[in-house]
């Protein structure tokens, strides 16, 4: 007898349904492996089926692939009848990648097909206010606040859309509900950093982004807001300190990466700003930031065509770093020399933005006012607003004061003047008596026996020529004389000395016991870092002002080195800096007192440099006899570099390279007189400058 074998069952056909809930209660219980095996079990018989496909689009989002997530997501919100939740969670990924413009369509869906959902408003309303359609951000957060008032989150996205729209104290009043209703909300501590940095009050915006960080240590934006802080605070490297934290959980944060870039660009690490810079770029190739970033990077580089390239590209994408992108794009044309495209590429994002005070004030310093100008009433109207920033109220000041001062009116510009210095002041920390006792220990350390006893130490090159002095002494009309004689080069203001100066140990007081190779070395890493500048060129010019302060280590790090010391009248150098809102740090600036005695330690310090100092590598040079004697000047500088007679220093202003410091208008005009004995018409506002100066006002 034989035996048929039993014939096999077939395989139950897969109940679709249920194996896609199973797959999301089993990642709802943290489950991943077993969500993820029953979402591929249903798309091996259902290719694209809705459910599975957006659950895994999900999946890829939590654990940071935003790519794939989208690429899911997308196909998901393909299928006719993909619910609101699909396409709002879809809205909010392309947001974050920067993606606008498919992000907006996206959310209009959602709340089409959900007019109800909260959380559909709140996407929505998250993305238009980050192509910064402000007004139709706010309509529709408000609209999810009706739906559901007692819900944080949307008080929170309403916050950023008003603090956006400059509405400060109702962003700060959203944000203190929500943290009512959710003590512990991480993502409203990190925006309140944010407003708090706006407003100036650094303290308060630290301890605001640390809280944050404490209570979610992933949430990258608060690491952002606590770098911006650093940054405010001129102290980059902690900056990058920060950011570095953050991009080592998150290394495609594409915002992370614009901001390393600008970091780096700070700390004149320009190959690696420039390398960051793409990277946020590929992370995030619609984002405005990364682009802005690559342009500013390119700009400190002196590569004119690709920064412009790169702003270019940031101005044609909607979102927060689009207004900085076309206002970098004015200055740039400026900083080139390309006064009327600067004018235009100001007036045109001033059209733009036409409430946006950085803008307004960048054309201040390219135009001259006369009495009626239109945009005198456009910043006293944003002046006087209810809840615009701390930092906006800080330039327009300083924008009224020009214009004031244009016009003739000194008392005006001086009311202006002297607000926005005190606002500024107020923002950071100075010590004018730490100040004072510094520089007198760098002349107490840079003793004769000491620069006698280590002479020859250093590394032996003449390439390098130092311009010092106070900020607004002429050093960068001295700089722009000599880069226009075809052996020099204009670097124009390295941090390079003063970044390689905390070699020593504890500087000043440390200099003692530095060895003659501590000085070899610093020396031969500056060369290093300027050698290439040179292409050729017999000398590269630093014209960084404050290495006044570093003319001793000049001196034994490179002691083939020449220093060119710019002098001018204490109280006309004085009044230009405390007239101009720089971009840079000079925090003694910002209070006519400080200024003065801030000056008084210079010149003490400098008295120390000329008598130590040989002058066969130490020339001082007025500038005011620059303005009266341009060519007997030119040529004395030139034989103090043993450089041969040329013409082309006479017409520097018509010398074509990037001039990145507060005198950029200036030396592109031929030289003038009028800056010289300035002060005298303004005495009457001047009293504690001159007080502090010991100079009589008649």
């Amino acid at each position: 007898m034989t035996f048929s074998a039993p014939a096999a069952e077939a395989p139950k056909p897969l109940d679709v349904a249920s194996t896609v809930e199973r797959a999301r209660a089993a990642w709802r219980a943290g489950r991943a492996d077993e969500a993820e095996m029953g979402c591929r079990q249903v798309l091996a018989v259902w290719p694209g089926q809705t459910d599975a496909t957006y659950l895994l689009g999900l999946m890829a989002y939590t654990y940071g692939n935003l790519d794939l997530a989208i690429a899911h997501v997308r196909q998901a919100c393909q299928a006719p009848r993909a619910p609101a939740v699909y396409l709002s969670d879809f809205a909010e990924m392309l947001r974050q990648k920067g993606l606008l413009a498919e992000a907006e369509q996206a959310g209009r869906r959602a709340v089409a097909l959900a007019p109800e959902f909260v959380g559909a408003w709140n996407n929505l309303g998250i993305v238009l206010q980050e192509a910064l359609k402000l007004d139709e951000s706010r309509l529709c957060l408000e609209r999810a606040l009706r739906l559901e008032p007692n819900d944080a989150q949307t008080l929170n996205n309403l916050g950023n859309t008003l603090k956006r729209l400059g509405r400060a104290a109702e962003a700060e009043k959203r944000w203190s509900a929500a943290l009512a209703l959710r003590p512990d909300y991480a993502e409203v501590h990190s925006n309140l950093a944010n407003l708090l940095l706006d407003q100036g009050e650094y303290d308060r915006a630290e301890a605001s982004a640390r809280r944050a960080i404490g209570i979610s240590p992933r949430l990258a934006d608060a690491y952002v807001n606590l770098a911006a802080v650093r940054t405010a605070r001129h102290a980059h490297g902690e900056a990058l300190q920060v950011l570095d934290a953050l991009l080592a959980f998150a290394p495609g944060h594409s915002r992370a990466l614009a901001a390393r870039a600008l970091a780096l660009k700070e700390l004149d690490r320009l190959d690696e700003a420039l390398d960051t810079a793409r990277r946020a770029a590929m992370a995030a190739p619609e984002s405005p930031e990364a682009h802005n970033a690559m342009g500013s990077v390119y700009q400190a580089m002196g590569r004119f065509e690709p920064a412009l390239e790169a702003y270019e590209r940031a101005a044609a994408r909607p979102g927060p770093a689009q207004m900085d992108a076309i206002a970098n794009r004015g200055g740039l044309y400026m900083e080139f020399g390309r006064k009327e495209e600067a004018l235009k590429a100001m007036e045109e994002a001033a059209k733009a933005f036409p409430d946006a005070p950085g803008i307004l004030f960048g054309q201040t310093d390219l135009r001259k006012f006369k009495p009626g100008d239109p945009l005198i009433g456009r910043m006293q109207a944003l002046l006087a607003r209810e809840g615009t920033a701390a930092g906006d109220r800080t330039t327009l000041h300083f924008g009224l004061a020009k214009a004031f001062l244009d016009i003739g009116d000194s008392a005006a510009a001086f009311r202006h003047y002297d607000e926005g210095n005190r606002l500024k002041r107020a923002t950071f920390v100075y010590d004018g008596e730490a100040s004072a006792r510094w520089m007198a220990g760098v002349a107490e350390a840079f003793s004769p026996e000491l620069l006698q006893a280590k002479a020859g130490a250093g590394a032996r090159s003449g390439m390098p020529v130092f311009v010092v002095g106070m900020p607004r002494s002429g050093t960068t009309l001295i700089e722009q004389i000599l880069a226009s004689h075809p052996l020099v080069h204009g670097a124009g203001e390295l941090r390079t000395l003063h970044v390689l100066s905390g070699r020593i140990a504890d500087f000043p007081a440390g200099v003692p016991d530095a060895i003659g190779a501590q000085w070899r070395a610093i020396g031969e890493a500056y060369l290093a870092h300027v050698a290439p500048m040179a292409a050729g060129r017999r000398h590269v010019v630093d014209k960084m002002p404050s290495n006044f302060q570093l003319c001793g280590l000049i001196r034994l790090a490179m002691p083939d080195a020449k220093i060119i010391h710019s002098r001018r009248d204490a109280v006309d150098t004085c009044l230009s800096c405390y007239t101009k809102l720089f971009a840079g740090e000079q925090s003694f600036t910002y209070n006519q007192a400080e200024l003065g005695r801030f000056h008084r330690g210079y010149q003490a310090l400098m008295a120390h440099w000329r008598a130590v100092l040989p002058a066969s590598h130490f020339l001082e040079v007025d500038y005011e006899a620059v303005v009266d004697d341009t060519e007997g000047q030119a040529r004395r500088m030139l034989d103090f570099l043993g450089l041969p007679w040329d013409e082309r220093v006479l017409k520097f202003h018509e010398t074509e390279r990037p001039i990145r410091t507060a005198s950029v208008n200036q030396v592109r005009e031929p030289i003038y007189k009028t800056s010289t004995g300035r002060w005298k018409k303004h005495a009457a506002q001047l009293g504690p400058l001159l007080d502090a100066l010991e100079v009589s006002a008649g």
